[in-house]
């Protein structure tokens, strides 16, 4: 039998005609130009750059690479290096780490399980060259399919807007006579064919209400003058179904002949598909439509799940001040809603109509899936619309409708939105457990409450308290969705956060009413949330009156971790600040004793700010250190980097303590963080503060 010669596809000369990009992080330039002859053996073109510090490092993610390998860096860490490029725009681009000295075998699940491609070792040249060329394989396969997305997006959108044209009614003029027409232009004034038109004056046809403001306008037009030939005008014609029409002057080509083009429906739509609603979809907008169904298909074949469902988000009402401001402000509300839902949501969002979007969702259960679905009930809060100049309330309206196959067409797809419209949300399902049960405070008297705290009670009995999230970065990798959560509520048009909140001090059974509720429903979020994620935790925000006043509190977080059901070992961690903490040293540190005891973990905010820290740390029994904001700004520069060290340093040698730097909200702090002896990292590099729980790589 003769030999077979199997050649791998990888290693023919296809990656080699064009020039791979190649970011290179390492401080020995001997290491470089041997990577640099590997690929040049190899004959292939190359565009190569070598940097070792964080600044460098910053400026070059702003550029498109194709890989990207770690050797050893002045102020970059492989984890550090790894978390950036996963909160930068290209999140895929593949990381291949050099071989430290003391690596090891066993290192290298942990190494992929943090995000990197593969672990290279440039003393087997041979074995160097293929883990790149399957690492660029790899990447050029990514980029290829964004782009083939890209431009499928592009032609899509082409295609729509010639079939959006075809729906225009279109007419050609000479001298205000018609010589020619479409058939739209014929049926929307009751005319059998377009031949029926030829020879007819435009003011017979179109029969203008305000005849002398048209004459004025269309006499401008025939002079050649079409600034201002895109307007309205109410029609006599008792053919026109609807009086109000869009009517556009363009030229036609020929010197003395004009297009008349009037925005109409196509003949075979209809609006009867959704019920009735402030917020229709409108014709204009079924190239929107037909959009999202050709995406919404294409994930559907592209990234098939066991579970999926088209969410549907509507205004359930618009405020009049957004009517009342001028121009920009109307528009900048309308024109932000889609990246209020986007940023909230963190997955492709498609707009259907005028304040209708639609989402797909997708889960490899429907349990899960339920899960996903029951946690966006707090998007149907009231919410804050912040744009660059104004604030306005914003009260989004969401159904759903589960999908089993694709959507065959436009109608069937209307069809499905009709139906998410009707459907509300699943809600949560757990044990019921009302925030006042088991409440006993001491009798404290309260002072006259201030319209404020009017207000917030208020709220409170109507459940319009929000929640906010924000995920924590754990540089160990073991306890990646620990989030804190803190409460607060909408008051003139501005959010005031419950924490730390001065106007409780004059109502502290108000402030422990709302802390329950906060603790309470916290904790039913969790309960659901572990459905998709079962080791999450929570750290939860709370003011000192509940800690103080609440005599039965140790008691509800026994029952609360029982309703979590987490298998984790403590995932309720209570926050309570500093300063109040040290101001009732004495009282508070058996209450915290007996919350320990019940099962709840302790964390303090604000820390390390004052001459207290020390002694705080040193009586309280604390496992969890939030430092002060003031003291995440010591990451700008080298030399309070290192006393911001020696500050942690100092902590963890008076207390086994877990220590979290907050207000991470650039890159530059982010990064600067992993010099020092942090464990966990919050900001909003990582993630922004949201309504609801999700995995910041959840998409």
């Amino acid at each position: 039998m003769g030999s077979i010669e199997v050649r791998n596809s990888l290693l023919s000369k296809k990656l080699k005609r064009t020039e791979t990009r190649l970011l290179i992080i390492d401080d020995n330039q001997l290491r470089y130009n041997q990577i640099l002859e590997i690929f040049a053996q190899k004959e292939h073109q190359v565009h190569a750059t070598l940097l070792d510090d964080l600044k460098a490092f910053e400026k070059q993610l702003n550029l498109t690479w194709d890989i990207v390998i770690f050797g050893r860096a002045y102020d970059l860490k492989i984890e550090q290096t790894l978390s950036l490029i996963q909160a930068s725009a290209q999140p895929s681009l593949p990381i291949l780490l050099l071989e430290p000295d003391d690596y090891n075998l066993e290192q290298y699940q942990n190494y992929i399980h943090k995000g990197l491609y593969d672990v290279i070792n440039l003393k087997a040249p041979e074995n160097f060259y293929i883990s790149i060329i399957r690492s660029l394989s790899y990447s050029r396969l990514v980029q290829a399919e964004h782009r083939l997305l890209t431009e499928l997006e592009a032609a899509q959108t082409q295609a729509q807007s010639l079939v959006a044209e075809s729906h225009k009614a279109v007419a050609i003029l000479q001298e205000g006579i018609h010589i020619n027409a479409n058939a739209e232009y014929a049926h929307l004034f009751g005319f059998s064919n377009e031949e029926e038109l030829i020879g007819l004056p435009i003011l017979d046809v179109l029969q203008p209400e305000d005849l002398s403001q048209f004459k004025l306008r269309f006499k401008k037009i025939s002079q050649g003058q079409f600034e201002q030939a895109h307007f309205e005008i109410r029609t006599q014609n008792s053919t026109v179904k609807n009086n109000l029409l869009r009517v556009e002057f363009l030229p036609s080509g020929n010197d003395d002949e004009i297009q008349l083009n009037i925005e109409c429906e196509p003949s075979d739509t209809t609006n009867t598909a959704l019920p009735a609603t402030p917020i229709l979809i409108t014709p204009e907008k079924t190239s929107g439509i037909n959009t999202a169904l050709q995406q919404i298909n294409r994930h559907l074949t592209n990234h098939p799940a066991n579970a999926n469902a088209l969410v549907l988000f509507s205004l359930n009402n618009c405020p009049n001040e957004v009517f009342q401001s001028d121009w920009r402000g109307t528009k900048a509300y309308f024109a932000n809603i889609q990246n209020f839902i986007k940023e909230q949501i963190n997955i492709p969002i498609y707009q259907i109509g005028t304040a209708l979007y639609v989402s797909l969702f997708q889960a490899e259960s429907k349990t899960v899936l339920n899960s996903l679905l029951m946690g966006l009930n707090s998007l149907q809060k009231p919410q804050l619309l912040v744009t660059e100049n104004y604030t306005f309330p914003l009260h989004l309206k969401l159904g759903y409708h589960e999908l089993n196959q694709q959507i065959v067409d436009e109608a069937n797809f209307e069809q499905i939105l009709s139906k998410a419209f009707s459907l509300g949300l699943p809600v949560l399902n757990n044990p019921t457990i009302d925030a006042d049960i088991g409440l006993t405070t001491d009798n404290i008297p309260t002072t006259i409450q201030l319209s404020l705290l009017q207000e917030l009670k208020h709220k409170l009995d109507a459940g319009a308290i929000h929640l906010k999230y924000q995920q924590l970065y754990d540089k160990q990798d073991q306890f990646t969705h620990t989030y804190e959560v803190s409460g607060g509520f909408i008051y003139n048009n501005q959010w005031l956060d419950l924490m730390d909140l001065d106007d409780l001090k004059d109502d502290p059974e108000l402030s422990v009413q709302l802390d329950r509720w906060v603790l309470v429903e916290a904790c039913k979020q969790l309960h659901n949330f572990i459905t998709q994620y079962p080791k999450a935790k929570l750290i939860v925000n709370l003011n000192h009156h509940i800690l103080l006043n609440d005599r039965k509190l140790a008691e509800l977080v026994a029952k609360l971790l029982t309703i979590i059901g987490s298998k984790q070992g403590h995932p309720l961690i209570l926050q309570f600040s500093e300063q109040a903490l040290q101001q009732n040293l004495s009282q508070a540190q058996p209450l915290i004793a007996s919350l320990r005891q019940h099962g709840a973990e302790i964390s303090i905010r604000h820390f390390g700010n004052s001459l207290y820290s020390n002694s705080i740390l040193e009586q309280i029994d604390t496992q969890y250190l939030s430092f002060h904001s003031k003291l995440a700004k010591m990451l700008g520069t080298e030399k309070e980097m290192a006393a911001l060290q020696e500050k942690i340093l100092h902590a963890i040698a008076q207390k086994p303590v877990e220590i979290l730097l907050t207000e991470l909200n650039d890159m530059t702090l982010f990064a600067n963080a992993w010099n020092v002896e942090a464990r966990f990292l919050q900001g909003n590099y990582f993630q922004k503060k949201l309504d609801r729980l999700t995995d910041v790589q959840d998409q």
